[in-house]
């Protein structure tokens, strides 16, 4: 009797590969391959269903299904100005996980994580100050984007502030200053790693993303896809000198380093 085995050696690389990135749960199981720029349409923006006031930040440990209905800030949270003062509708604590959930106006502070979280299918229609905030303390947290998409950020789309990797996978951004941005003056600092991956970037944009090479960051790009920059003036990674002192941080360089700032010619894409 011929035996006949399933070929599965390759998969598992590519998983154990993921994991080691720092893609994990949920993303792993929908995410097959670390994706070659220009393999992916770009999905259309979900419908709401429906409308939910939030006067008061919500406080999510576990998982929150917000089963796309749109959460917009009303009262003291009725704000999408640029204060740092600003409260989010949403904190996560750690380990949360906040899924299906669209993000209106006003989106006040967007979403705030304590710790490793993850954002699935979060969708922000007009970006307050900064649309999600990682905020974790240790180096071992990681912050799981996957799916979702974000307009309308005068500035930040993703603030690191905190410890750990952030992964943020099948995303898009558009009309935008930064997508991801590890923090330039905070007053704790700590070493970063972003992965970008399998995501559409669509003009207007300034920066994919902004890195501390002081501080040991690292940032890689995979599968980016640029639309309306013919010209290729959004900087995919931009390296900084960071401080601790609240200074603004002085940028030193642009472009692939093979260091701090991680991709090849064959990981952008534009049309």
């Amino acid at each position: 009797m011929t035996s006949h085995k399933r070929k599965t050696g390759r998969r598992r690389v590519v998983v154990g590969g993921l994991s080691a990135l720092g893609i994990t749960g949920a993303a792993i199981v929908t995410t097959t391959l670390l994706a070659p720029a220009g393999a992916a349409t770009l999905p259309a923006w979900p419908q709401a269903k429906g409308s939910t006031p939030v006067a008061t930040t919500i406080e999510v440990s576990g998982t929150y299904d917000g089963k796309l209905k749109r959460f917009a800030g009303t009262g003291e949270l009725g704000s999408d100005g640029q204060s740092e003062s600003q409260q989010p509708l949403f904190v996560l604590k750690d380990g949360a996980t906040l899924k299906n959930v669209v993000i209106g106006t006003p989106a006040a502070d967007g979403v705030h994580c304590l710790g490793s979280c993850t954002l699935q299918n979060v969708w922000w229609e007009n970006v307050g100050e900064d649309a999600a905030t990682f905020k974790g303390t240790s180096k071992t947290a990681v912050y799981a984007v996957h799916g979702g998409g974000a307009k309308g950020a005068s500035d930040k789309i993703f603030q690191f502030n905190g410890a750990g990797k952030l992964v943020v996978n099948k995303f898009q951004a558009a009309d935008f200053g930064k997508l991801v941005r590890s923090c330039g003056n905070c007053k704790k600092q700590y070493p970063r790693t972003i992965l970008i991956n399998d995501v559409d970037i669509t003009t207007p944009g300034k920066s994919i993303v902004g890195v501390n090479a002081n501080y040991g960051d690292t940032a890689s790009l995979r599968g980016i896809r640029i639309h309306g920059d013919t010209k290729k003036k959004i900087k995919p990674c931009t390296r900084f000198t960071g401080n601790n002192t609240g200074k603004e941080p002085k940028e030193i360089g642009t472009g692939a380093d093979g260091t701090t700032c991680r991709y090849s010619a064959g990981d952008l894409s534009y049309d």
